[in-house]
Formats: C-alpha cells, sequence, structure tokens
C-alpha cells in the first residue's frame, strides 16, 4: 500500500491491469447491479443541473423514474446513488449499437454540459473508502470486467495508468505526479 496525502492506494490499483472493453462486456458495470453508483454530496447539484439536457438521452421509463423520484437515491447506508430501474439498470444509461453508456457523459463530450458523470462511475473499478482520516482507494473486482482485465494485461496498462484522468480530476495533477513519484522510488 501506499500513502499519498491522506489517500491510501491498495497495491491492486498499482499492480493489477485494466481497460474498459466495451466491445466485450456491452457496458455491464452500468446495467447489473442491486444499488445505483455512489454519487460524492458535491456531485448532487450538478446532477440536478445538468438532467434537463441530459433526459433527452435517457429512456423514456428512466425520465419517469427520475421525475418522479428525482436525479439521486439513497443506498441502504443512507449513502447517495444514481436510481436504478426495475430490471437494475442505472437510470442513465442509454444503449448505442447495443452497448449500455451513459446518457450524463454523452451530454458532456457533446460539449452540451460540463458535469461528465459520477466521479464513481469516471474511476471504476476503484472504489473510495472514507475512512476517519484518510481516503482508500480499493480495486473493485467484478467478473462483468474480465475482458477488461485481459485487455488490461495484453497492454500492460496498470489500474493507476488507465484511470489517470479520474485520479487527477479527484485528487489533481501535483496528488497524481506525488503517487508516480512514489511508485518510481519503490521500485
Amino acid at each position: 500500500m501506499i500513502i499519498v496525502d491522506k489517500v491510501l492506494v491498495s497495491d491492486d490499483i498499482i499492480e493489477e491491469c485494466f481497460c474498459c472493453d466495451l466491445q466485450q462486456c456491452s457496458g455491464m458495470c452500468c446495467v447489473e447491479g442491486d444499488v445505483g453508483a455512489p454519487i460524492e454530496p458535491e456531485e448532487i447539484g450538478d446532477m440536478e443541473e445538468c438532467y434537463p439536457i441530459v433526459k433527452k438521452y435517457m429512456q423514456p421509463e428512466a425520465v419517469e423514474l427520475v421525475d418522479a423520484l428525482g436525479t439521486f437515491d439513497y443506498d441502504m447506508e443512507g449513502e447517495f446513488v444514481t436510481p436504478l430501474l426495475q430490471d437494475e439498470a442505472c437510470a442513465y444509461v442509454y444503449y448505442e449499437d447495443g452497448i449500455a453508456k451513459c446518457a450524463i457523459e454523452k451530454a458532456f463530450l457533446n460539449g452540451e454540459i460540463d458535469f461528465r458523470k459520477p466521479l464513481s462511475c469516471h474511476l471504476y473499478p476503484i472504489r473510495i473508502k472514507k475512512l476517519p482520516d484518510y481516503e482508500a482507494l480499493n480495486y473493485h473486482r467484478w467478473h462483468v470486467c474480465k475482458s477488461a482485465c485481459d485487455k488490461g494485461k495484453t497492454l500492460k496498462l496498470p489500474v493507476y495508468k488507465f484511470l489517470r484522468e479520474p485520479l487527477v480530476r479527484k485528487y489533481g495533477e501535483v496528488w497524481y505526479e506525488k503517487l508516480i513519484k512514489e511508485l518510481g522510488d519503490r521500485k
């Protein structure tokens, strides 16, 4: 484990390889699950602000759900999560050529909004656990990501390199450079 500015980075994030392979998994991480994707409290305003633009990309039943219940839901611990449709897909999923994709990210990539998508989605397969004095970054293993692990191994692409952009989004460029330096010092 590495500690960088009160962030604990598990060895798996450094040693394991990963690269999303949507052609193989069809975006199943957005479709399977028993709770929605975690949302940071500070992201609630972003979700509410972007929803009027994003909803044109969403499925009609998802728009009905969000219109009725709101842009977020709660998990069993009372934490904020994305709402789920009855088939367990995230309400913000849309399908393109049979692949589940994020309607929020589509609006972002089209230059319509400034919010890319919830950080937890952008960081996946890293999950953040908040501790009293630290945040712990852990690698989440899930069978739907087997092809991403295989592709990452083929490319020799560690999780922390694959997720450079969202790690910088969360912690900043200086933090990421400290992580790289710490990794260099370990070798």
